[in-house]
């Protein structure tokens, strides 16, 4: 059990160090922030995939619709982060129970799918916002300002944002998990039939575990809008959202923090290799596939096996 604890505290560590230990370069800083706010996105993934069974191929969505308010709200001269957070926010998880009242009423293969029409229907719309770029984008003014300050500008101060809120919404995360309420989400998942025999209908509490997981990769989505100063539709679409189950599968399904693990190397490998060869994209997928057959129980079952 502690394994569970000081591995991911270890990871956090290693990244609140870093800019201290001479990674501190304004392209060193800018991986590191897309790296945390990744694993942020893939943390409130592995929730729904490892805590409550539920393999969503449209989470990049939320993620999406978090940015977008970002940039709706800049566009329209709301940009102090107590009015951009909440909205954000609350659009984010609003999506996710609107499609997850839905969704959530399929299993299997049926709710990969709707999620995934869900995500794309999300991505044409968000297409079709002339006013907001359209298809090209949109470029916000300025970043989210913090009490009138613009501290999101200042980079080392944005990335142990990020890293804060990277932290709270894996011991968020946890402790849910780790709640009554959790614990009937793993019930349900490992047997509905046996956890309604017991009392409990799954149903409502899928439904607020995937609001939840919506609202916190809505935070994902405010922090990665500020990161690049950008938002497009791509951010929406379902290769993002398969990306970001990758690297929960990549981490290890059912825990949390190797959602962190997952995307820190996932990220790493991305940028490496591509510093390599123009043609990386044939060396990444396959050597993803293969970590994923090589590695039961996925990187975090490699550094602390759950037996032995």
């Amino acid at each position: 059990m502690m394994r569970g604890v000081w591995l991911p505290l270890l990871a956090l560590a290693a990244l609140a160090i870093a800019p201290l230990a001479g990674f501190s370069a304004s392209y060193e800083m800018t991986l590191m922030a897309r790296a945390m706010i990744l694993a942020m996105a893939a943390v409130s993934l592995s929730f729904l995939v490892g805590g409550a069974g539920l393999v969503s191929l449209g989470h990049a969505a939320s993620v999406g619709v978090g940015a977008y308010a970002v940039a709706i709200l800049d566009a329209n001269g709301f940009t102090d982060a107590a009015q951009v957070l909440p909205v954000a926010i609350g659009a984010a998880a609003i999506f996710a129970l609107l499609t997850g009242a839905i969704a959530i009423r399929t299993s299997g293969v049926h709710f990969i799918m709707i999620t995934l029409a869900f995500g794309q229907m999300a991505f044409f719309t968000a297409s079709s916002l002339s006013a907001y770029g359209g298809d090209d984008g949109y470029t916000l003014y300025s970043r989210t300002e913090v009490a009138g300050a613009r501290l999101l500008e200042n980079r080392l101060a944005f990335h142990y944002i990020c890293l804060g809120l990277l932290a709270a919404s894996w011991a968020v995360a946890s402790m849910l998990l780790a709640s009554r309420f959790g614990r009937v989400l793993r019930a349900a998942r490992e047997n509905a039939q046996r956890a309604e025999a017991v009392g409990f209908t799954p149903y409502p509490y899928r439904l607020v575990g995937y609001g939840i997981a919506g609202a916190m990769a809505g935070v994902a989505g405010v922090l990665l809008v500020n990161a690049t100063e950008f938002v497009s539709p791509a951010m929406l679409s379902w290769q993002r959202s398969g990306e970001l189950l990758f690297m929960v599968i990549l981490g290890g399904v059912g825990r949390l923090w190797g959602a962190i693990l997952g995307a820190l190397v996932f990220v790493g490998l991305e940028t490496w290799l591509a510093e390599l060869t123009p043609h990386w994209k044939m060396i990444f997928g396959p050597l993803l596939v293969v970590s994923v057959i090589a590695l039961r129980g996925g990187l975090a079952g490699l550094v602390a096996p759950r037996h032995g």
